[in-house]
């Protein structure tokens, strides 16, 4: 019976997982940020390395995010090589440093996607009727966001518990 559990939980686990990245994958075509990149860059043939990039990088990063305690590999090393933490520091502050800047870069990307795709919304109400109750629209998704945020810090989610 134990066994059934595990693989019902399993098997839930991996269906939100693929729901929760199909919803990041939407949200990227819709506002066109991979085709932005390839005209900016004059690189449109490369479009499939672009969206390639873009699974993987997700995909890296659910597993870090997951298995951080697990993929520890500055520790693992300082602990094998003792002597060279000055080097294992050095290097994780660089590597934390270059990935700061790309984040960065995708989610500035991503905000004037955004921005841009925010012009449409005035279009679509008006084509659908939806005159009366946008303001309030807006402001429920405001208070949800800000309940949820109060509630993430309130039961302290946000920290790591360490085993």
């Amino acid at each position: 019976m134990q066994g059934i559990m595990w693989c019902l939980l399993a098997l839930a686990g991996f269906s939100f997982g693929l729901l929760a990245a199909a919803g990041v994958f939407t949200v990227l075509s819709a506002v066109g940020l991979v085709p932005r990149f390839a005209g900016k860059t004059h690189s449109a043939k490369e479009i499939w390395l672009y969206e390639d990039m873009v699974m993987v990088g997700t995909i890296v990063g659910c597993i870090f995010s997951i298995f951080h305690r697990y993929l520890q590999i500055g520790t693992w090393l300082g602990n094998r090589l003792p002597g060279l933490d000055w080097l294992w520091e050095a290097l994780g502050q660089g590597f934390l440093g270059i990935s700061g800047l790309f984040y960065g870069m995708f989610v500035g990307c991503l905000a004037l996607a955004i921005a841009e795709m925010l012009d449409s919304i005035p279009i679509f109400t008006r084509r659908i009727s939806f005159r009366h109750g946008l303001g309030c629209a807006v402001l429920a998704m405001a208070v949800g966001k800000f309940c949820g945020s109060l509630f993430y810090f309130w039961q302290e989610l946000h920290r790591v518990t360490g085993g």
